[in-house]
C-alpha cells in the first residue's frame, strides 16, 4: 500500500516540480525583461526632463515645447504600462506560489497521515509479538528471509517518509517566505505606479494648457508654418543640386576612365567597386545606425501629418528633428566624405555627407568641425548643435538614396 502511494506521490510530485520549475524560469525571464524595459524608459524620461528644463527656462508655449511635452507624455505612458505589466506578473507569481503552497500542504498532510499509520501498525505488531519472535517463528529459511526483507523495507520506508516530511516542511517554509516577499514587492510597485500616474495626469494638464495657448495664436502659427515650408523647399532644392552634381561627376569620371562601374537602379549613378561596397555597407546597417546626437528624442517626425493643435493644417517634414541639449556635439552616422558645407535660411549650418550612393544631411548647426572633402567615420564629431530663439536645441537630419528622400527613423537605432 505504502509503496504504491510513494510511487504515485513521486510521479505527481515530479510533474509538479517540473511544471513549477518551468513557470519560475519563465517568470524570471519576464521579470528581467520588464526590469530592463523599465530602466530604459526611466533613463529616457531623465533625458526628456533635462531638455524640457532648458526650454522652460527660456520661453514657454511654443510648438517645440508642445512636441517635447507630448513625447514626454508618451514615454510616461510607457512607464505606467510597464508598471501595470509588472503588477500583473507579481499577481501571477503570487497565485503560482499560493498554488504551490497548497499542493505542498496537501502532500505533507498525506505523508504525515501515512507515517502515523505506519507507527501505529508497528506499535500493534510490538504488542502482539516481538520482532525477534516474529522472525524466528518462521517455518523455513525462505520464510525467515522474506520476513527479514519485509522488516528492512518497512524500516527503510519509515526513514524515507521522515526525510520526505522534513524536506517538504522546509520547502513549504521557503515558499511562504517567497509569498511574503512577493506581496511586499506588489505594495512597492503599486505605490510607484500611483506616483507615475499622478505625473502622467500633471503632464496631460500641462499639455492641454500649451495647446490652448497655441490655439489662440493660430494666425501667427500659420505664418510660421508657411515660412518653414518655404525654407524646407529651399533646403531640399540645395540637396538635390548637390546630389545631381555628384552623379554627373561620377558619370564623367566613368567615361574618362572607361571603367566598368556599375549603375544603381535607384540613382542611375555609376559606382566603382569601392563606392558600391560602401553603399552596400550603408544599406546593410539600416535600423542600426547611431544617432547624430548622443541624447535626445524625435520632436518632429518624417512625413505628412496633421498639426497637433490646429485643425486643417498639415505638417510636412522630409527628415526628422531631434531635440537635444544646447551645444551637444553632432556626429556622423556612418563612414563617408563631407560633400557640402553651407548655411541655409531657417536651418543655419548644414553639412551633407556622402556614403556611396547614399547621403545624410545635418542642419541647425552652430560650430562646424569638418571641411568639405574630408573623410569621416561613424561617430566622428562634425559640429555642435545651435540653439534657436525659443531656447530649443534641435538637429534636423535627413537621409537620401540618390535623389530619393527616405525616412531617417527607419535607419537609426530604436530608442
Amino acid at each position: 500500500m505504502f509503496r504504491k502511494y510513494v510511487l504515485i506521490a513521486l510521479f505527481f510530485g515530479g510533474l509538479f516540480s517540473l511544471y513549477s520549475g518551468e513557470l519560475i524560469a519563465q517568470s524570471k525571464k519576464t521579470r528581467e525583461e520588464l526590469e530592463r524595459e523599465k530602466a530604459a524608459v526611466q533613463e529616457r524620461l531623465k533625458e526628456f526632463d533635462a531638455i524640457l528644463r532648458q526650454t522652460t527656462a527660456t520661453k514657454k508655449n511654443t510648438i517645440g515645447e508642445l512636441n517635447a511635452i507630448t513625447r514626454r507624455f508618451q514615454t510616461q505612458t510607457r512607464l505606467v504600462n510597464t508598471l501595470d505589466r509588472e503588477i500583473k506578473l507579481i499577481n501571477q507569481e503570487i497565485d503560482e506560489t499560493k498554488f504551490k503552497i497548497s499542493s505542498l500542504e496537501s502532500e505533507l498532510i498525506a505523508l504525515k497521515a501515512e507515517y502515523g499509520r505506519m507507527i501505529y501498525n508497528a506499535s500493534k505488531l510490538n504488542r502482539g509479538l516481538s520482532i525477534v519472535a516474529f522472525v524466528f517463528s518462521s517455518g523455513n529459511f525462505n520464510q525467515l528471509y522474506a520476513r527479514l526483507m519485509y522488516l528492512k523495507q518497512y524500516t527503510d520506508n519509515r526513514k524515507q517518509q521522515a526525510v520526505q516530511i522534513t524536506k517538504l516542511s522546509q520547502e513549504l517554509s521557503t515558499e511562504r517566505i517567497t509569498l511574503d516577499q512577493r506581496k511586499s514587492e506588489k505594495v512597492k510597485v503599486l505605490s510607484e505606479e500611483q506616483k507615475e500616474r499622478q505625473e502622467l495626469e500633471r503632464l496631460k494638464q500641462t499639455q492641454q494648457g500649451v495647446v490652448n495657448t497655441l490655439s489662440s495664436k493660430e494666425r501667427t502659427i500659420k505664418v510660421q508654418i508657411t515660412a518653414t515650408k518655404k525654407q524646407q523647399d529651399q533646403l531640399n532644392r540645395m540637396i538635390k543640386q548637390v546630389i545631381e552634381v555628384e552623379i554627373r561627376r561620377a558619370e564623367v569620371a566613368s567615361k574618362k576612365e572607361k571603367s566598368t562601374a556599375t549603375k544603381s537602379a535607384g540613382t542611375s549613378m555609376p559606382m566603382t567597386p569601392e563606392v558600391a561596397a560602401l553603399s552596400s555597407s550603408f544599406a546593410g546597417n539600416k535600423g542600426r545606425l547611431p544617432w547624430p546626437v548622443e541624447t535626445g528624442f524625435v520632436s518632429q517626425r518624417y512625413g505628412t501629418y496633421p498639426h497637433p493643435t490646429l485643425k486643417g493644417i498639415v505638417m510636412e517634414n522630409d527628415g526628422i528633428d531631434i531635440r537635444t541639449q544646447p551645444n551637444s556635439i553632432v556626429r556622423t552616422v556612418f563612414d563617408g566624405t563631407v560633400t557640402k558645407i553651407t548655411t541655409m535660411p531657417g536651418y543655419g549650418g548644414t553639412i551633407i555627407i556622402k556614403h556611396g550612393e547614399y547621403y545624410t544631411m545635418y542642419s541647425k548647426l552652430k560650430t562646424i568641425a569638418v571641411k568639405s572633402g574630408q573623410k569621416v567615420t561613424a561617430k566622428d564629431v562634425i559640429a555642435n548643435v545651435a540653439t534657436g530663439p525659443d531656447g530649443e536645441a534641435e538637429v534636423h537630419f535627413q537621409t537620401w538614396k540618390g535623389l530619393q528622400v527616405m525616412d531617417p527613423s527607419t535607419w537609426l537605432k530604436s530608442k
